[in-house]
């Protein structure tokens, strides 16, 4: 959770109880317009994009206000602080439109999981490599399990070929990021969608 405790005193102990509050405050970037700018001067750019000059927070805002635009302050930290003379409205509106794009633009690559035993029936085979190839279609990595059961184990070239033939089937749709790995009764490996 991104947000911080801030303590607010009221000076020590009241007679009848309770001494201090404790408020749950978020993290919360705020931007600044127009009668919430308290700092008495400004650093004023105009819609245009032109340089105003330092001018008192007041007059700013009457330019504002004659141009039928909102004061808003884009750079809090500079001495004095910027603040831009525009349509704050449609500034939210154009930021929340790149943002939303931006998340679309983003595709996170998501890794599945097949399993398979050395007595995998053909039918069950068939149906998992469907899925594999569907996958990585999709742009996502498929982690290929090979799981073992008793004295199934004693059979690891079996499956090492079994696994061989896998990848040669979907060899047009992915290849392996690295050799496939034992890990105790499991073999297992990635197989990375190819770029097209």
């Amino acid at each position: 959770m991104s947000a911080f405790f801030a303590l607010c005193s009221n000076g020590g102990p009241r007679p009848g109880g309770g001494s201090q509050e404790v408020r749950l405050i978020k993290n919360v970037k705020v931007t600044r317009v127009n009668r919430m700018i308290r700092i008495p001067r400004v650093m004023v750019v105009d819609e245009d994009g032109e340089q105003l000059g330092i001018l008192e927070t007041t007059d700013a805002l009457a330019i504002a206000e004659e141009r039928g635009l909102d004061l808003v302050e884009v750079a809090p930290a500079a001495r004095p602080p910027v603040c831009k003379i525009m349509d704050y409205g449609k500034f939210k509106y154009e930021q929340a439109k790149k943002a939303k794009k931006a998340k679309q633009a983003s595709h996170t690559v998501k890794v599945k999981t097949i399993q398979f035993r050395p007595k995998t029936d053909d039918h069950d085979y068939d149906f998992k490599k469907k899925h594999i190839v569907t996958f990585l279609q999709a742009g996502n990595k498929v982690k290929i399990v090979m799981r073992f059961r008793g004295r199934e184990i004693s059979h690891v070239d079996l499956a090492l070929e079994f696994l061989r033939a896998l990848i040669v089937e979907i060899q047009e749709y992915g290849a392996p990021e690295s050799e496939p790995q034992r890990e105790g009764r499991l073999i297992t490996f990635v197989v990375a969608p190819k770029r097209v």
